[in-house]
């Protein structure tokens, strides 16, 4: 639709319409990223702000948006000294999730370079949103190298471009927006870090509030243009506000006592680097003059604080983003000053203006950021458990079974804790994590880059060359000199250079690294439930989730105990969603091995069909026993013996303990053929790893081990 959705008819998004209109006062802060759940009004707040930007003047014809009044004097379409300028609105640029780095930064014509000689740049989305708003919805899901080029240059406020000894350098300051949904999977903490500020968004649970949304959104698709002339006012109103509080911003003053609640605030909360400190003081310096004034005051260090530092807080994926509101608040008072407010430092400006949109139509909350833990997105539900359908000891350890011990009276009869249906065993938690050895898929792949297992990708190392495939994407220059000069004097090329032709150029092939689906298969049976050992193996899996997250894979999670397998977790990029359901893993009854393995061969063949240039990598937690169902080592054989067949990668993390050992895992890793490691040899720092490294160079293929 050509009319956008008013910003000041938006209900109930306080956070997100504060964090927004600052970024659009001082674009300097960083821009900002909106978190929460699908269907928030993410998308259409964003298209709206963009709609209250002022309009600008740009120098006519030039496609990297310059200023009249103050030219980009290396812009590569200037110099630009009494060019005509016109009028427009402000961009907004809308970064698809599957975009290519040449249609994110800029692609070099290397035919036209090499053939004429000439320097041909088309530029890329970063130069159309100069001055503008750049809007990557699902941020989450960009590729990391896409990510790092978009917040270089929304931190630098220049874009780079380096090929084949052609540079070509040129502004691009822009609002950055990105949005994401948390189940879909976090960005690294070190992507967080960079974007100014953060905000949570979720659905209201006020009846009324939710009624006059709906209300709103009806009228808005039925007559979009009418709708719009309704809130005209309000809208000019606070397009008004955006340009006296830009005009304001350069008087408004950071005193030293301003400056001393920012770093004191920072250093308490134990955030790394200098980064937060700054955003802070820019987004404190941008409420004041939000509000029409010049002093920063402690209520504008406490709201910039809830803004730009609860993902600078995340430190490891399993860690959800949140700020501590008390300890903030005594932090202030401990470097207040007598001229700060004696009182609540909860007051915060009124980020819609006028009319931010809430009106009469909802509860007045003030505009107060809606930060209960309990209700955050992101956070996955811990689900309770059915009543068991048989004892916990039902199925005893191999080590109790050889030693002829019964379990103790304190397993049979666990006493419920919080959590815990009553008869079942309390999830035991996991041990610590740790650095695990590196789990590859064996081959060459070409699935999405991360950083795994080995493939053609579009960055790496060269590797070879071939010719081009459509449109030339990476110039492998030696080889297309190679190819151009048997050729020269039939071309009647005699003097020096080279005249080269399309059918010369050639193209690199790099190799880099791949993500891969790993998908966990945990035994939960009741051999497993010994406390010690069930924290060891969470503590194994935990490990090998936070690989996982650091190489960029997607997961998933399937379980088996007592009758059957339940897909815990469907495959996805959110590790933060695999390490609640393990931490929320219970255990107990039969070991149904067969039905486990036939499960994870369903959701790999699915899989398939969605993502065929993604490998999947099986790994098995488990000690091999197979007791349920009939004839259940017989089916656990045949059902290894499916994935096999079909090439499906897998490693068995072998959980049997005690002084006698049966080698069940050994005999299922071989049935699978795949190898088997033990929890010690999980680890990275594993001799048995270096040895079992030296042995597979030498070329002997790897065979299950028994251990001793």
């Amino acid at each position: 639709m050509t009319t956008p959705y008013p910003f000041t008819a938006i209900v109930g998004m306080p956070d997100l319409q504060l964090g927004l209109l600052l970024n659009a006062v001082n674009p300097a802060i960083g821009g900002v990223l909106v978190r929460g759940e699908k269907g928030t009004a993410k998308s259409t707040a964003v298209r709206a702000v963009a709609a209250l930007l002022p309009q600008q003047d740009v120098v006519s014809g030039c496609r990297f948006g310059c200023d009249p009044q103050a030219p980009d004097p290396r812009c590569p379409d200037g110099p630009h000294g009494g060019a005509a300028a016109e009028h427009r609105a402000a961009a907004l640029v809308e970064l698809p999730v599957g975009t290519s780095e040449d249609r994110l930064i800029g692609a070099l014509d290397i035919e036209r370079a090499l053939a004429e000689g000439v320097r041909a740049f088309e530029p890329g989305l970063l130069a159309k949103a100069h001055r503008g708003v750049l809007y990557v919805d699902e941020v989450n899901l960009l590729q990391d190298f896409l990510v790092d080029s978009l917040l270089d240059a929304a931190a630098m406020g220049v874009v780079h471009v380096e090929r084949e000894g052609v540079s070509v350098r040129h502004a691009s300051r822009f609002l950055l927006v990105g949005t994401m949904n948390p189940e879909e999977g976090e960005l690294r903490p070190q992507l967080l870090d960079r974007f100014g500020l953060t905000v949570e968004v979720a659905a209201s649970r006020e009846t009324e509030e939710r009624v006059e949304v709906v209300r709103r959104r009806l009228a808005y698709d039925a007559d979009p243009d009418g709708f719009g002339t309704r809130w005209a006012d309000e809208e000019e109103t606070l397009r008004d506000r955006i340009a006296a509080a830009r005009s304001l911003l350069p008087a408004v003053t950071l005193d030293d006592a301003a400056l001393r609640r920012i770093a004191a605030t920072c250093a308490a909360f134990e955030v790394d680097g200098m980064r937060a400190d700054i955003v802070m003081a820019r987004t404190a310096a941008a409420l004041a003059a939000w509000d029409g004034r010049t002093d920063v005051r402690a209520e504008d260090v406490r709201q910039a604080a809830l803004l730009a530092l609860p993902h600078r807080r995340r430190r490891n994926p399993f860690d959800a983003p949140g700020l501590d509101e008390e300890k903030l608040d005594e932090t202030l008072r401990e470097h207040g000053d007598d001229d700060g407010p004696d009182g609540d430092p909860d007051p915060e400006p009124d980020p819609g203006g006028p009319d931010d949109g809430s009106g009469d139509d909802g509860p007045d909350d003030g505009g107060r950021p809606r930060r209960d833990g309990t209700d955050e997105p992101g956070v996955p539900e811990q689900r309770a458990e059915n009543t068991p359908d048989a004892p916990a000891h039902q199925d005893a350890s191999p080590d109790q079974e050889a030693s002829g011990q019964q379990p103790s009276s304190e397993q049979q009869a666990p006493r419920p804790q919080s959590g815990a249906p009553a008869g079942e065993r309390p999830p035991a938690r996991a041990s610590e994590p740790f650095r695990t050895r590196v789990l590859t898929v064996p081959g060459l792949g070409e699935g999405a880059a991360g950083r795994r297992s080995r493939a053609r990708t579009a960055h790496g190392r060269t590797s070879g060359a071939r010719p081009p495939r459509g449109a030339l994407s990476a110039l492998h220059l030696s080889a297309t000199v190679r190819a151009a000069a048997p050729h020269q004097r039939t071309r009647g090329r005699s003097g020096p250079g080279l005249l080269l032709r399309r059918e010369d150029l050639r193209e690199a092939v790099r190799e880099g690294r791949e993500s891969n689906l790993v998908l966990f298969l945990v035994d939960a049976s009741g051999s497993m439930a010994a406390r010690k050992r069930m924290s060891a193996v969470k503590g194994a899996v935990l490990s090998l989730l936070l690989d996982a997250y650091q190489r960029r894979d997607k997961v998933g999670l399937i379980t088996f105990r007592r009758a059957g397998a339940e897909v815990a977790l469907p495959p996805t990029s959110s590790v933060d969603a695999a390490a609640a359901r393990l931490e929320s893993l219970p255990t107990g009854g039969r070991t149904p091995l067969a039905a486990g393995l036939l499960t994870a061969r369903e959701v790999l063949r699915v899989e398939r069909l969605r993502d065929p240039a993604r490998r999947p990598l099986l790994v098995a937690v488990t000690d091999g026993r197979a007791t349920g169902g009939p004839e259940p080592v017989r089916r656990a054989q045949h059902a290894a013996g499916l994935l096999a067949a079909e090439g499906t990668a897998s490693v068995v993390l072998d959980c049997e303990a005690g002084p006698v050992r049966l080698g069940l895992a050994a005999e299922l890793a071989a049935a699978l053929g795949a190898e088997a490691v033990t929890l010690d040899d999980l680890r990275a720092d594993a001799v048995t790893g270096l040895v079992r490294s030296l042995r597979d160079t030498a070329g002997t293929v790897p065979t299950p081990r028994r251990a001793a």
